[in-house]
């Protein structure tokens, strides 16, 4: 697989303006802004992990799921990304906020619109240890809420031009 030449610039526009993590579980799909995750190869292949507090409804669905897409707009999408952000696929249909479209490779759908998709397969996850964690980081970030890691290797990696 080819990661593309503008990889970087689509991880910064999820650093610093957000991106659309979505999944789908046994009967409902949602997506939520996420301005975290890494791409890199472990265990022979290349991964995109993704952290997701236990509170968050799209951890239920990753889990029922096994799947997850990273949807990354250019600069466009503010306000459904802020709304995505701030709104949970709880209280609100999401499908109502984005066009949802059909991945390439994964049961999760992706957010059209966007101009960089990732889609991946869930191999692992696991609950950060807060025990093994720097203290300044645990003190000024949680409460108790930790994080999950979803380790997602990427099926399909692509760009869209608007």
């Amino acid at each position: 697989m080819e990661i593309t030449e503008n990889i970087a610039k689509g991880m910064s526009y999820l650093t610093e303006k957000g991106a659309f993590l979505s999944s789908k579980g046994k009967n409902k799909v949602n997506t939520m802004t996420i301005s975290w995750g890494f791409i890199g190869v472990i265990w022979g292949n290349p991964y995109f992990i993704t952290a997701v507090r236990p509170t968050r409804h799209t951890k239920t669905l990753l889990d029922e799921g096994g799947s997850f897409t990273v949807s990354i707009p250019w600069g466009c999408l503010t306000n459904e990304l802020n709304i995505c952000g701030t709104e949970s696929g709880r209280d609100i249909d999401k499908s109502k906020v984005v066009t949802f479209a059909r991945s390439k490779q994964v049961d999760a759908p992706i957010v059209a619109g966007c101009q960089t998709y990732i889609e991946c397969v869930i191999k692992y996850s696991d609950p950060l240890d807060h025990a093994k964690m720097p203290e300044n980081i645990v003190r000024g970030m949680y409460s108790d809420d930790y994080h999950t890691l979803y380790f997602g290797e990427i099926a399909a990696i692509y760009e869209v031009q608007a």
